[in-house]
């Protein structure tokens, strides 16, 4: 008699979601367990700024209703911290003492925020939008009409920025390295993107690096951000978006191959045969470039999570990039991005 499989995916985002039901759909007595931090089960991170028009009930961002694990016969595994992976032995590590055999992982952990190290220190002095609880406390201590500080300001932030811009509140956006992050824009093409940031409401603030983050004065905001020029801007909340760090430090045991994310083929295999990688946490190797590379946004990791979930069960499908990241300013001078299609 055969044993009955059982595949393991390491994170509940896109890519995560998308692998899950695409094992299941393929592999219909197979055993399929998720684990993840998050308290809920998967919704699209890019869909938070709604919080801002109104989608205040965590039920109304859900992807699908919880009771479809359940019928999926998919283990989910909330609020549960990998801290080990044991390549040899095929075990994941759970930050109570569990393990959790596997005959194939699927590693879909995504990234979190990057902070730059001039900013590190200051970071209780500012808010995250990473998760649901993060965005609600945000919107919480942000009064009506207030205003956000975004430093940084990669695509995620940007929409957010847009948002807020559009629902009655104020920003200031402090450009870094970071500015339109995943795409690449040298500083002297970055004007007619910026023009178009302040067309939509958004103030633009170029003077210089953010240097450290201040509390308010009493009756003043409660938030003052110092720039290299020695100019300080003011808000009542501060936020940092500058891009993405992967999740991969749990992976430092597993014997696979690591630099920024974890290197996969074009497969999406690791080194190690049984463990494939998907979305913002894996490098994929270029035939056409020589080296590995990332592919974000919300469309590519999706394919990959899919795609990857396909080669666990028997395919040797090769990842393509389903779209070119574009940035443009429309007819109507509003800003454009393919990161933002989903």
């Amino acid at each position: 008699m055969t044993a009955t499989r059982h595949h393991v995916i390491i994170g509940s985002g896109s890519a995560g979601f998308g692998a899950a039901m695409t094992l299941r759909a393929r592999d219909r007595d197979a055993r399929i367990t998720m684990i993840t931090m998050s308290r809920l089960p998967f919704y699209n991170r890019y869909d938070l700024p709604r919080i801002f028009r109104g989608s205040r009930d965590w039920r109304s961002l859900l992807a699908v209703p919880p009771e479809t694990y359940e019928r999926q016969d998919i283990c989910l595994r909330r609020a549960s911290r990998v801290v080990d992976v044991d390549g040899k032995a095929g075990l994941v590590k759970l930050t109570h003492n569990e393990d959790i055999a596997y005959d194939s992982l699927l590693v879909c952990a995504g990234g979190r925020a990057y902070l730059p190290e001039a900013l590190a220190d200051y970071d209780d002095l500012m808010h995250g939008f990473a998760s649901f609880e993060a965005a609600m406390q945000m919107q919480a201590d942000l009064p009506e009409g207030g205003t956000v500080v975004m430093l940084g300001g990669d695509m995620i932030g940007l929409d957010l920025a847009l948002t807020l811009a559009e629902t009655g509140h104020r920003v200031t956006l402090v450009p870094t390295d970071q500015i339109f992050w995943p795409h690449s824009v040298a500083p002297g093409d970055r004007g007619p993107f910026l023009e178009a940031l302040e067309r939509s409401g958004i103030r633009v603030v170029a003077e210089g690096a953010p240097v450290r983050v201040e509390k308010g004065e009493d009756g003043k905001p409660a938030r003052r951000v110092v720039l290299e020029s020695g100019e300080a801007v003011t808000g009542d909340v501060v936020m940092a978006f500058c891009g993405l760090v992967p999740s991969v430090e749990f992976m430092l045991g597993a014997g696979v191959d690591i630099e920024r994310g974890l290197l996969v083929d074009p497969h999406l295999r690791t080194s190690n045969e049984r463990i494939w990688a998907a979305g913002d946490v894996c490098q994929i190797w270029s035939d056409a470039d020589k080296v590995y590379k990332f592919y974000h946004g919300w469309r590519n990791v999706r394919v990959m999570g899919e795609l990857a979930a396909r080669n666990v069960t028997g395919e040797s499908e090769v990842f393509e990039a389903s779209t070119e990241n574009g940035l443009t300013v429309d007819e109507a001078g509003r800003l454009r991005s393919t990161f933002w299609d989903h």
